[in-house]
Protein backbone atom coordinates (compact mmCIF):
# COMPACT_ATOMS: atom_id res chain seq x y z
CA UNK A 1 0.00 0.00 0.00
CA UNK A 2 1.13 3.52 -0.77
CA UNK A 3 0.31 6.32 1.60
CA UNK A 4 0.89 9.96 0.84
CA UNK A 5 0.59 12.82 3.26
CA UNK A 6 -0.13 15.97 1.24
CA UNK A 7 0.27 18.98 3.49
CA UNK A 8 0.44 22.73 3.20
CA UNK A 9 3.59 24.37 4.54
CA UNK A 10 7.03 23.27 5.64
CA UNK A 11 7.98 21.82 8.99
CA UNK A 12 10.41 24.24 10.60
CA UNK A 13 10.70 22.87 14.13
CA UNK A 14 13.36 20.20 14.57
CA UNK A 15 11.33 18.26 17.15
CA UNK A 16 8.48 17.85 14.65
CA UNK A 17 10.98 16.86 11.93
CA UNK A 18 12.48 14.25 14.24
CA UNK A 19 9.07 12.79 15.13
CA UNK A 20 8.05 12.66 11.46
CA UNK A 21 11.31 10.91 10.58
CA UNK A 22 10.80 8.36 13.36
CA UNK A 23 7.24 7.47 12.32
CA UNK A 24 8.27 7.41 8.66
CA UNK A 25 10.95 4.86 9.54
CA UNK A 26 8.50 2.76 11.56
CA UNK A 27 5.92 2.85 8.77
CA UNK A 28 8.44 1.66 6.16
CA UNK A 29 7.80 -1.97 7.15
CA UNK A 30 4.06 -1.62 6.47
CA UNK A 31 3.69 0.72 3.50
CA UNK A 32 5.40 3.02 1.04
CA UNK A 33 5.13 6.48 2.58
CA UNK A 34 5.55 9.77 0.78
CA UNK A 35 5.21 13.21 2.31
CA UNK A 36 4.41 16.00 -0.12
CA UNK A 37 4.66 19.55 1.12
CA UNK A 38 3.11 22.33 -0.93
CA UNK A 39 3.85 26.00 -0.40
CA UNK A 40 1.60 27.94 1.89
CA UNK A 41 0.38 31.46 1.27
CA UNK A 42 1.03 34.24 3.73
CA UNK A 43 -2.18 35.42 5.34
CA UNK A 44 -2.02 39.05 6.41
CA UNK A 45 -3.53 40.01 9.75
CA UNK A 46 -7.09 41.21 9.30
CA UNK A 47 -7.46 39.52 5.90
CA UNK A 48 -10.94 39.74 4.43
CA UNK A 49 -13.06 36.64 3.96
CA UNK A 50 -12.60 37.02 0.19
CA UNK A 51 -8.81 37.12 0.52
CA UNK A 52 -8.86 34.08 2.82
CA UNK A 53 -10.89 32.20 0.18
CA UNK A 54 -8.35 33.15 -2.49
CA UNK A 55 -5.55 31.88 -0.28
CA UNK A 56 -7.35 28.57 0.33
CA UNK A 57 -7.97 28.23 -3.42
CA UNK A 58 -4.28 28.76 -4.25
CA UNK A 59 -3.18 26.24 -1.64
CA UNK A 60 -5.94 23.88 -2.78
CA UNK A 61 -4.74 23.97 -6.38
CA UNK A 62 -1.26 23.03 -5.21
CA UNK A 63 -2.65 20.14 -3.17
CA UNK A 64 -4.79 18.88 -6.05
CA UNK A 65 -1.82 18.95 -8.41
CA UNK A 66 -0.04 16.53 -6.05
CA UNK A 67 -2.88 13.97 -6.06
CA UNK A 68 -3.04 11.22 -8.66
CA UNK A 69 -6.41 10.42 -10.18
CA UNK A 70 -6.38 6.85 -8.89
CA UNK A 71 -5.84 7.96 -5.28
CA UNK A 72 -8.35 7.54 -2.47
CA UNK A 73 -8.33 10.93 -0.75
CA UNK A 74 -8.88 11.44 2.96
CA UNK A 75 -9.28 15.07 3.99
CA UNK A 76 -8.53 15.99 7.59
CA UNK A 77 -11.31 18.32 8.71
CA UNK A 78 -12.88 19.18 12.04
CA UNK A 79 -16.38 18.20 10.88
CA UNK A 80 -15.40 14.78 9.50
CA UNK A 81 -16.00 11.35 11.00
CA UNK A 82 -14.08 10.79 14.22
CA UNK A 83 -13.29 7.06 14.50
CA UNK A 84 -11.28 5.64 17.35
CA UNK A 85 -7.93 3.99 16.57
CA UNK A 86 -9.40 0.52 16.02
CA UNK A 87 -12.10 1.89 13.71
CA UNK A 88 -9.51 3.82 11.70
CA UNK A 89 -7.43 0.65 11.37
CA UNK A 90 -10.47 -1.23 10.10
CA UNK A 91 -11.18 1.51 7.55
CA UNK A 92 -7.60 1.43 6.27
CA UNK A 93 -7.76 -2.36 6.06
CA UNK A 94 -11.09 -2.19 4.23
CA UNK A 95 -9.74 0.36 1.75
CA UNK A 96 -6.66 -1.80 1.18
CA UNK A 97 -8.65 -5.01 0.69
CA UNK A 98 -11.07 -3.09 -1.54
CA UNK A 99 -8.26 -2.30 -3.97
CA UNK A 100 -7.37 1.18 -2.78
CA UNK A 101 -3.62 0.95 -3.29
CA UNK A 102 -3.03 4.70 -2.89
CA UNK A 103 -4.31 6.60 0.11
CA UNK A 104 -3.69 10.33 0.26
CA UNK A 105 -4.25 12.10 3.58
CA UNK A 106 -4.61 15.85 3.08
CA UNK A 107 -3.74 18.41 5.75
CA UNK A 108 -4.63 21.99 4.92
CA UNK A 109 -2.95 25.19 5.97
CA UNK A 110 -3.98 27.52 8.76
CA UNK A 111 -7.20 28.48 6.95
CA UNK A 112 -8.24 24.90 6.18
CA UNK A 113 -9.03 23.24 2.87
CA UNK A 114 -10.62 24.73 -0.23
CA UNK A 115 -14.02 23.64 -1.49
CA UNK A 116 -12.34 21.93 -4.48
CA UNK A 117 -10.13 19.81 -2.23
CA UNK A 118 -13.13 18.89 -0.08
CA UNK A 119 -15.09 17.95 -3.21
CA UNK A 120 -12.20 15.69 -4.31
CA UNK A 121 -12.10 13.93 -0.93
CA UNK A 122 -13.50 10.40 -0.75
CA UNK A 123 -13.60 10.50 3.05
CA UNK A 124 -13.47 13.22 5.69
CA UNK A 125 -11.54 12.39 8.84
CA UNK A 126 -11.54 14.30 12.11
CA UNK A 127 -9.20 13.79 15.02
CA UNK A 128 -11.04 16.18 17.32
CA UNK A 129 -13.27 19.21 17.51
CA UNK A 130 -10.18 21.06 18.69
CA UNK A 131 -7.88 22.91 16.33
CA UNK A 132 -4.27 21.72 16.10
CA UNK A 133 -1.31 23.37 14.37
CA UNK A 134 -0.97 21.74 10.96
CA UNK A 135 2.68 20.88 11.70
CA UNK A 136 1.67 18.94 14.81
CA UNK A 137 -1.16 17.29 12.89
CA UNK A 138 1.36 15.55 10.64
CA UNK A 139 2.93 13.88 13.66
CA UNK A 140 -0.44 12.88 15.09
CA UNK A 141 -1.59 11.52 11.73
CA UNK A 142 1.59 9.50 11.18
CA UNK A 143 1.35 8.03 14.67
CA UNK A 144 -2.27 6.97 14.06
CA UNK A 145 -1.44 5.44 10.68
CA UNK A 146 1.40 3.52 12.34
CA UNK A 147 -0.94 2.42 15.14
CA UNK A 148 -3.49 1.33 12.51
CA UNK A 149 -1.00 -0.94 10.79
CA UNK A 150 0.00 -2.44 14.16
CA UNK A 151 -3.68 -3.16 14.84
CA UNK A 152 -4.23 -4.63 11.36
CA UNK A 153 -1.22 -6.94 11.82
CA UNK A 154 -2.42 -8.04 15.26
CA UNK A 155 0.68 -6.56 16.85
CA UNK A 156 0.67 -5.02 20.34
CA UNK A 157 -0.19 -1.36 20.69
CA UNK A 158 -0.95 0.88 23.63
CA UNK A 159 -4.62 1.50 24.23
Amino acid sequence: MRITIAAVGKIKEHFFQDAIAEYSKRLSRYCRLEIVQVADEKTPDGASAALEEQIKEKEGERILSAIREDSFVIALVIDGEAPDSVELARKIEKWQVGGRDRLVFVIGGSLGLSAKVLARADYRLSFSNMTFPHQLMRVILLEQIYRSFRIIQGEPYHK
